[in-house]
């Protein structure tokens, strides 16, 4: 796979607390030479980083993040502040408790609470997989193909583990035809990202591999 391939496929991500707005500022002008599917940044730079880049590549943020314990409401109402601002994509933690609970009803209405709120943008919908059973992956993905959001994914990168080439190849074999899927978390090297989209992936999230391009 060309490295460009590659590229086209990454959400070049800064989310550490303590990134700065000049931090910010590299991740957007990297994301805008690698033309990269996207820039992921934390609510507080959206705004600001909308003007900066003026449409070359798309805003992600990211909500209820990283725990995902927000309420629903709050949850909508990031999502609608992040849209307003400029996102053209948003990735939302989900409620593991209430997952490890068994209130999907609820799981699925807080879903499609947050794609009601994009407005029309893509949503994709942070599962934390290494935190869930196989069984509780499986009705994400069945979920997240019912509620209307876009992708699927795997990990904020903040929990006990990343993305896995299994986990991928689980989801490829629950989720509707409709829904992508993102790998997250440790992605890391070009062997690495080539391997998660052999096997399904459509999107990688990584702040390390547009770096290693530019020194190529």
């Amino acid at each position: 796979m060309e490295v460009q391939q590659i590229l086209q496929k990454i959400d070049h991500t800064i989310l550490k607390p303590e990134a700065t707005w000049e931090a910010v500022k590299q991740i957007c002008d990297e994301g805008i030479w690698a033309s990269a599917a996207s820039i992921c940044i934390s609510p507080v730079f959206v705004a600001k980083a909308a003007n900066y880049v003026a449409g070359k590549v798309p805003i992600c943020t990211v909500v209820g993040f990283p725990h995902g314990t927000s309420t629903t409401q709050v949850k909508a109402w990031e999502t609608q502040d992040a849209v307003k601002h400029g996102a053209e994509e948003v990735d939302m933690v989900i409620h593991v408790g209430m997952v490890k609970e068994g209130r999907w009803d609820l799981v699925l209405e807080e879903l499609r609470a947050v794609k009601k709120a994009c407005d029309g943008r893509l949503l994709k919908v942070i599962v934390e997989a290494c935190l869930l059973t196989q069984e509780e992956k499986i009705r994400m993905c069945e979920l997240v193909s019912e509620s209307g959001a876009e992708y699927i994914k795997t990990s904020t990168g903040f929990s006990t583990g990343g993305a896995t080439l299994g986990d991928i190849s689980l989801f490829r074999s629950h989720i509707a035809p409709h829904v992508k899927i993102k790998a997250a978390g440790g992605i890391r090297s070009w062997d690495a990202a080539e391997a998660f989209l052999k096997a399904g992936a459509d999107r990688i999230g990584s702040s390390a591999l547009i770096p290693m391009a530019k020194t190529r």
